[in-house]
Order: structure tokens, then sequence, then C-alpha cells
């Protein structure tokens, strides 16, 4: 048997991730001067890390050092447990080239080792999706090899839509302009974004109020899954649970999807999304 990796960006509870028997490594997030794990829940507080940007945190992250996944994949490489990591875009963030890295300089001293890393080319619960997925078809009795080429081919199939509430992180993000996150709020904006064919994110659409923006988001999100009655959706918002029920709602009326599950947005995405995100995930066809 083999063994599926993934890193906390994947934004699912770590109690689920051991539910499906799937392991994980952190990326660090530093807020107020203290560096904490993103262990997706275990001993990092998500509603406490909510609070701390709510009072005024602006908190940094910190991508995973080739050294850290040296040791990540060592630690299975030395009983002979192959594994198979599903890691966060390589659109944003330099973890898959370290990751890469890792795997040869292992290799260097346990040539036999058998790592397998798959470039998600996605984020948050859209990784997430992924990894559930991958779990399910691992457990359907997919070998290693069969189920890394079925990631390799299906990976763009997976969708993200996004809106945010709070345009201050992505200006400091880089992703607007300081005029623009002004201008933005006074006029109420939400921004729509999207993740594109090489796992960046892509704004794609300004709406004007945030009931219009949720909307959208499950329109979009209707129109991409292909087969609902088979599918699982997966929402993550940092602290607007009315706004993610009401997208559930939204796309449990428009196609009934096979079922839809909410989760907090972690603590490394929500460091750049700020409070107010909300980001919904399913499958269809390839993305474009």
């Amino acid at each position: 048997m083999y063994q599926i990796l993934t890193d906390s960006c994947c934004d699912l509870p770590y109690t689920l991730l051991e539910e499906i028997k799937v392991d994980f490594i952190s990326m660090y997030v530093e807020v107020n001067g203290t560096e904490m794990a993103d262990d997706l829940g275990r001993n990092f507080k998500i509603d406490e890390f909510y609070q701390k940007i709510k009072d005024g945190a602006m908190p940094t992250t910190s991508q995973v050092n080739v050294g850290r996944y040296v040791e990540f994949f060592r630690s299975y490489a030395e009983k002979n447990i192959p594994v198979l990591y599903i890691c966060f875009s390589s659109g944003l963030s330099g973890s898959y080239q370290s990751a890469m890295q890792a795997v040869e300089i292992l290799k260097e001293d346990l040539p036999e080792a058998e790592v397998l890393v798959v470039d998600s080319l996605a984020a948050s619960g859209g990784e997430g999706l992924m990894v559930y997925e991958a779990a399910q078809k691992q457990q359907a009795g997919m070998s290693l090899q069969e189920l890394y080429e079925w990631l390799e081919e299906n990976k763009l199939t997976y969708h993200h839509w996004v809106t945010v509430d709070d345009l201050h992180h992505l200006q400091r993000g880089g992703r607007i302009s300081k005029t623009s996150a002004a201008i933005g709020g006074l006029m109420n904006i939400k921004p729509i974004i999207t993740v594109d064919v090489e796992g960046k994110l892509q704004n794609v659409e300004k709406i004007r109020g945030r009931k219009k923006a949720l909307q959208l988001v499950a329109d979009k999100i209707s129109e991409a899954t292909t087969d609902p009655a088979n599918q699982t959706i997966f929402i993550t918002t940092s602290a607007d649970q009315v706004g993610a029920e009401e997208v559930k709602r939204h796309l449990e009326e428009s196609i009934q999807p096979k079922e839809v599950r909410i989760f907090p947005l972690g603590t490394t995405i929500s460091s750049h999304t700020g409070l107010g995100c909300i980001a919904v995930f399913t499958r269809g066809e390839k993305r474009n």
C-alpha cells in the first residue's frame, strides 16, 4: 500500500484527513511576531486566528523548504512506503519546486525511494477536493501509478470560484492597487476570482454588492459542474458561515449535487484573503 500526502493549503480539517488516511505537511504562518504551524486545526485554532485578523493583525506566510520536505518524505521512504504527494499550486508558491528538489536529494541517500509529486495547480478546497477524491480512488483499489496518471490527466477539471470581502488584503498581496482597493471599498465592489490553467489567480469580474457576488459564484460553479448527481462540492470560508450557507442553498436548488460540504478557510490562505472570503470548488470539463 502507498501513502497519499498533501499540505496544509488543502484546507481540509485534520480530522477529515485522518479519516481518509492522508498525511500532510504544514505551511507556517507568522502573526503578531509569533510563528505557528498551519496544522489544520489540530493545535492552531482557526477561530482564534480569525479573531486576530479582525483585531487588525496582518499575518505573513512561508512555504515548506527543501529540508522539511526531505525529512517528511524520508519518514516514509525509510519504511519502504511509496508516497504520492499532492502539492499546492506551483502558480501560487515555490513549494512544488522545493518538493521536487527534496525528492532528488532523498534519492541520493535512498535511491529506491518511490516519491511521486503532483503539482495540483489548485488551492484551498480545490486541492482539498483533489486529495479527497484521490483517497477514494486509492480505497477503491487504484494503484499508485494509476492514481498519479489519473491526477495528471484530470487536475485541470477542478474548478475554483472565489469572492472576497476585504480588498485591503488583496491590495497588500499585490493583487490589486491601493487606489483600486480604496475605490472598491467605497463602491462595495467584490472581485470574482478563479484559478487558471497555470494554477494562478485571475480576477475575472467585479460585482457591486456581496449578495450578487455570492450568486455569481454559485452560478459559475453550477455551470462548471458536469455530473452534479455524483459530485461532491466543497466550500471554504474565512468566517462567513452565513454566506457559505447561502451559496450552498443556491447550489442545492439549481443543480442538486450529491453533497455540499463547508469548511473553514485555513490560516495560510486566509492570511492572504482576509475575512469574508468564500471559495467554491467542483469538477467539470478541463478549465481553459
